[in-house]
């Protein structure tokens, strides 16, 4: 099941909208609950018993009459998910035959394209591309429709995980075309992604902005999060680590106890991070801060967006409402519905959601949905693009009702995600038609990466901080990427260019960083005109404020 992503995108310029996060295809990330059985019970035998029998009466009928011969296991199969489909986004239905895919997603390296993805009415969606794999690279983006492989159609035409997984995955070294379709575009783009091995870290980045300020980016949380993390903030610790930004954007979630691990490094005591509320109290649980953690004290901003979802909004969640964090960026997606896998005789298994999950302060973390509109749901972001949430915060209509009080009485409000104690809105003044090209054909990572292997000697002979310090993108180099757009067949309108250019220099240099330093040198590079970040750098006054109770 996807129920992870990544890193705010290097092309944080071009205009994403992420798309729900379902539990879909796969890997069990989603916050589950982890249990290995299920006793089955009802509150009403007898409308359960009848269901049953009409289902089977029905079955039987159509396996005995019924003018062709059908499949009726994958006539129960639709059966069941359309089922689902009238409870909730994220009650799902995983066959016996793609359960050892789901299971092993986050689990270890593997050789693919490196996207998560769900299927949703036939079509397959990319969750978000996985941080350093060769979609990202070439800039597949989350929002993505992949209708085409290799020229194959495969959008609606009933595709299953073990043919998405098929087809997506494959030798390394292999080449894959992909055609999508992005939201606000009217033509299919068109992808060549050379399969390799996927990377299955979580922590992408952890380095000292300054001689006191750290930043650790989490893309999602897999089943090492917790101690990568950890080897992170001690490596910073022992750096004169004061302050630090805690970057979750586009951190759609993952394992439950890695989130809570985490916020118990910076929450004091035995306070209460999250809880669980369903039908009766069978599911009910409560999770508390049990250690005395490495970052209780000192200012912390947390950086959160609208693809922060399920993990990632309970941590933040926890921190904002102990006043632990800053909580700085734009409302997250709002994923709190809790699914516990069951598995069925037949080896299949039903992750079924049985609770919610609500912050310290009572705050549901979920968003509304109507089961009876899933299309509402599944649109809900894009709408928030539509009535202008992401660009300004007095679009953001507050329901009284919902209206809660942290640990020292500073107001915050529930409806669905957390939201920021500073707003900032997401920054477009960049976005071309140049700078989507020069991702869409890898111009820019391949210029970068051509640039690295002429320059390598010099370039290892360098340190990081040298290199962020002294490494420019000269004129020539802008000349020679641009000429290697116009080989691709890319327009290159003056007026874009000077639109685009500080951010194609940027990236340009935050990719020969990733070819030589890796994660570590990627980021610092993003970051220096990242609007989020540079924000966050002069609120940590306000950060200490909040901490201190004033």
């Amino acid at each position: 099941m996807a129920e992870k992503t990544e890193h705010k995108k290097i092309e944080n310029t071009l205009f994403q909208v992420r798309l729900p996060l379902f539990i879909g295809l796969a890997v069990a990330v989603g916050i589950l609950l982890g249990a290995t059985f299920f006793q089955p019970s009802t509150t009403n035998p007898q409308g359960t018993a009848r269901g049953y029998l009409k289902f089977r009466e029905i079955l039987s009928y159509i396996d005995r009459e019924y003018v062709d011969t059908v499949n009726t296991e994958k006539l129960s199969e639709f059966a069941i998910n359309k089922m689902l489909e009238k409870l909730d986004p994220h009650s799902s239905y995983i066959p016996a035959k793609d359960l050892t895919m789901a299971r092993s997603y986050l689990e270890s390296d593997f050789d693919g394209i490196g996207v998560e993805f769900n299927i949703f009415r036939d079509t397959l969606y990319v969750i978000a591309p996985l941080s350093g794999g060769p979609s990202e690279q070439v800039g597949i983006q989350a929002g993505d429709k992949i209708l085409k492989v290799n020229d194959e159609n495969i959008a609606g035409v009933n595709i299953s995980n073990e043919t998405v997984f098929n087809k997506l995955r494959g030798p390394r070294g292999s080449k894959v075309r992909l055609t999508v379709l992005r939201p606000n575009e009217t033509k299919p783009l068109q992808f060549t992604v050379t399969r390799r091995k996927i990377p299955s870290v979580s922590v992408d980045a952890g380095y000292m902005v300054d001689n006191k300020t750290g930043y650790i980016k989490v893309s999602r949380f897999s089943n090492g999060t917790y101690e990568e993390f950890k080897s992170k903030l001690s490596a910073l610790k022992k750096q004169g680590l004061q302050r630090l930004i805690l970057d979750l954007r586009d951190n759609p979630g993952g394992y439950l106890d890695h989130a809570t691990r985490m916020a118990d490094e910076f929450i004091a005591g035995n306070k209460k991070l999250v809880y669980t509320d369903g039908k009766g109290s069978k599911y009910d649980a409560n999770y508390y801060a049990k250690v005395k953690g490495d970052f209780e004290t000192g200012e912390l901003i947390v950086l959160i967006n609208e693809g922060s979802a399920s993990a990632s909004e309970i941590l933040a969640g926890a921190l904002q409402d102990h006043d632990r964090a800053l909580i700085v960026g734009r409302r997250s997606f709002g994923k709190g519905l809790v699914q516990v896998p069951i598995p069925l005789s037949d080896g299949s298994e039903l992750r079924l959601t049985i609770s919610r999950y609500y912050t310290p302060s009572g705050r549901s973390i979920q968003k509304p949905y109507d089961p009876e509109s899933s299309e509402d749901y599944e649109m809900e972001l894009a709408n928030r693009y539509k009535h202008g949430e992401f660009f300004s915060q007095d679009s953001i209509k507050f329901n009284d009702s919902l209206r809660y009080k942290t640990s020292r009485g500073r107001t915050v409000y529930g409806g669905g995600g957390i939201m920021p104690d500073v707003f900032v809105a997401r920054d477009t003044t960049d976005n071309t038609n140049l700078l989507t090209e020069l991702y869409q054909k890898n111009v820019l990572r391949e210029y970068a990466m051509n640039y690295f292997r002429e320059h390598r000697k010099q370039l290892e002979n360098t340190s990081l901080t040298q290199f962020q310090e002294s490494f420019q993108v000269t004129d020539a180099m802008m000349q020679g990427l641009l000429k290697e757009a116009k080989r691709s067949a890319i327009k290159v309108d003056p007026k874009e260019l000077k639109r685009s250019e500080r951010t194609i220099r940027n990236n340009l240099k935050a990719f020969v960083a990733r070819s030589r330093y890796e994660a570590e040198g990627f980021y610092p590079v993003l970051n220096e005109i990242d609007p989020d970040f540079q924000r966050a750098m002069g609120l940590f006054n306000q950060a200490r404020q909040i901490s201190l109770g004033r």
